[in-house]
């Protein structure tokens, strides 16, 4: 995630849809959104009335979430999956496929660990990630050309090129990099890489923690995944 575009090349869809009516009908009030990035979607969490805990490890993109108006109640934290407070939250949310990001079985299950202990009894734990069968990346190194923004605060255009590397066991990388249209100047390279889990390890190491009631939508609809979805929900209850 790059803070300088994200919300640009990031508009709203049906997974943010899907979010928001899940919270819904789960009847929560005090949630984590876990991995917030700029607060794109979390602001919207608040308008609709959700006490929130926001935390996320990009000092930067938290900086631009605390920029941003918010009608509503949202505490912003630099910072991880150990700042969460214990036997606190109704929901912990984990979106835009921040799941993949956990690279070994040691910083998962960290993560996952986390989230049980920091819900309430019956609290529930939601999370997307991409289904490996579906290998989205063979998609994304089809498309050649740029995304395109511009800068907030100079009103320079930008250009954001993805390279990709490809795989090492299961571990995907790639890199982000933009440019200012005009001089060719690049204002930011970063090296990102994205772990894909299958449904059943994703599963099993719930269990493992104690989540119960597991259950995978797939592809934004509340219908059970199979082996063609592209984008697992997953939602499970302490």
């Amino acid at each position: 995630m790059i803070p300088l575009v994200y919300d640009q090349i990031n508009s709203w869809g049906k997974d943010d849809e899907f979010f928001l009516e899940l919270l819904k009908k789960i009847n929560a009030k005090k949630i984590a959104d876990l991995g917030c990035g700029t607060g794109r979607l979390t602001t919207h969490f608040a308008k609709a009335g959700y006490h929130i805990t926001a935390i996320d490890p990009n000092e930067e993109a938290i900086e631009y979430a605390r920029s941003k108006e918010v009608s509503g109640e949202v505490t912003w934290t630099v910072g991880d999956s150990t700042n969460l407070e214990t036997n606190a939250y109704e929901a912990v949310i984990m979106t835009a496929n921040v799941a993949q990001v956990f690279l070994t079985e040691e910083s998962w299950h960290k993560v996952i660990s986390d989230a049980h202990r920091a819900l309430k009894s019956g609290g529930h734990f939601i999370f997307d990630t991409r289904n490996p069968l579906a290998k989205a990346w063979e998609q994304w190194k089809k498309d050649l050309t740029p995304d395109f923004a511009t800068d907030q605060v100079s009103g320079e255009p930008l250009e954001i090129w993805t390279d990709y590397e490809g795989f090492i066991e299961d571990v995907f990388t790639f890199y982000e990099t933009v440019k200012n249209a005009r001089t060719n100047e690049i204002l930011v390279h970063e090296k990102m890489q994205l772990k894909f889990r299958s449904q059943e390890v994703i599963h099993e190491s719930l269990q493992q923690v104690g989540f119960s009631q597991i259950q995978a939508y797939g592809d934004w609809k509340f219908k059970q995944a199979t082996a063609e979805t592209k984008s697992f929900i997953f939602h499970s209850v302490k």
